[in-house]
Parts: C-alpha cells; structure tokens; sequence
C-alpha cells in the first residue's frame, strides 16, 4: 500500500510541474505574440508634401483630432499625438495655478492664404517686396506655416507685452521652465546672429518630436516652385522664404533630435 502511495504521489508531482511547465510556456508564447503584434501595429510617422504644404483637409485626416472647448478659445484641431502631449502640460500647469489656453492650432493653405492675402491687401501702399516683409514680421506665407502640421499652438495671447508683466508673465515664466518635459519649444525667440525670420513670439510653442521631423522631410523636398497660388508668391525666392522663415527658429529647437 506504501509503495501504490509513493508511486501516486510521485505521479502527481510529475504532472503538476509539467502542467506548470505549460503554463509558463503559454504565457511566454502569449507574451511574444503580443510584443510582435505591438511592433506591428506600431503606427508610423506619415509625413507627405500636401500635408507640410497644407494642402489638406485635416478635419477629416484620422492623425488629427478636435481639441476640447475646455483647452481652446475657438474650434481648432491638433495632430493626435501633440494633443495628447499638451494635455499633459496643461495638467501640470493647472496643478500650478497656470492656465493654458490654445488661441490658434493648425491651419491649412487656404486659411493661411486668407490671412496673408488680407494683410496684403492692408499694405497696398508698399511695393511687393517690401509688402511681404511686412507681413513675414509676424505671419507666414501659405505653404511655409509651421501651422499646416498640426504641431504648433499659440498660447494665451498673441501680444508679446501680455506676457511681460502680471499674469502673463507668470504663465511665460512657466512655460519657458516646464514646457521643454512635454515636448513643447519656443521656436520664434529673440532675432539675433543666430536666427533669421520672424519676429519674437511668446505665444508661439512647437511640438518638436514631430515638428522636427516635418522640417526635415520639407527641406529635402520643397523648393520655391512649390511655393504658389497666393499674391505676392513670386517674392518668396528674393526672400528666401525657405532659408530664413521655414528655417528661422531657435538654436534650441533646430538642434532637437
């Protein structure tokens, strides 16, 4: 009887550590199953010339996404993953008693174009040259915006003294010290030796993980013939529009990698 025991008990430990054996071996076939599908599915970055042109219906683009009335002064969408991305800042600075509000998100070509073409109309007095001078102190040309993106905000205000002082100050000072964590760079500093283009810019905030990519494919791609359909397209070359506007941002946000 001692022996049927015995012989029982060693059968059944047997078993038990090759059912666990098993086991262990499912989890770990699962586990590489799932790693493999995540890899897979992973999505990519797509980047296109319609869409650094801003020649694209974003609200209908599945990578962009309306931005709550909560975060925003008007309707506006975001690339998904600059969104996501401002949330959290917004988060943070809220646990900081800071407000973040985005006055301005992306714009397509013909949004930018009728911005451009209004302030053209507006210096109707000023030779072309200088007319788009003028206009590039503090707006882009369509097809040259860092707006088409989905990556760039403008924050708070769109007055550089509003964030001088009180308030304003207080929500600069933060963003210059917190916004770099999520992502975010002031891409329109100070013009000096080491930037060209536009003016000063406090507002203005660029999701770099992305938008450096885009800067990229752009100045592999675009040249100035891709550069029309708007007035005063013709003066981007005398401008060098690419160089010094597309091109004209901080040191800290060109060196992004």
């Amino acid at each position: 009887m001692k022996l049927l025991l015995a012989a029982f008990f060693i059968t059944f430990l047997l078993f038990s550590c090759n059912s666990s054996d098993k086991k262990i071996s499912q989890i770990e076939i699962v586990k590489t199953q799932t790693d493999t599908i995540k890899t897979i599915e992973k999505p990519s970055i797509k980047i296109t010339k319609a869409l650094v042109l801003g020649k694209f219906d974003y609200k209908t683009d599945s990578t962009f996404t309306k931005v709550s009335v909560e975060h925003s002064a008007k309707t506006l969408y975001l690339n998904k993953e600059v969104y996501s991305a401002f949330l959290e800042m917004h988060k943070a600075a809220k646990t900081d008693s800071i407000e973040l509000t985005i006055l301005s998100g992306t714009r397509n070509f013909k949004e930018q174009k009728n911005i451009w073409e209004r302030k053209w109309n507006k210096y109707s007095n000023l030779e072309p040259l200088e007319r788009a001078k003028k206009i590039l102190e503090y707006s882009s040309m369509p097809s040259t915006s860092r707006h088409h993106w989905g990556t760039d905000i403008d924050l708070n205000s769109l007055s550089n003294s509003y964030f001088s002082s009180g308030k304003g100050f207080k929500e600069y000072e933060w963003l210059t010290k917190n916004a770099n964590d999520f992502g975010f760079h002031q891409v329109y500093t100070d013009i000096n030796s080491l930037r060209t283009g536009y003016n000063l810019e406090k507002w203005h905030w660029s999701y770099m993980p992305l938008a450096s990519k885009y800067l990229k494919f752009y100045n592999n791609r675009i040249v100035n013939d891709d550069i029309n359909n708007f007035k005063g397209y013709e003066e981007a070359p005398k401008l060098r529009v690419i160089n010094d506007y597309v091109n004209g941002i901080s040191q800290k946000a060109k060196s992004y990698e």
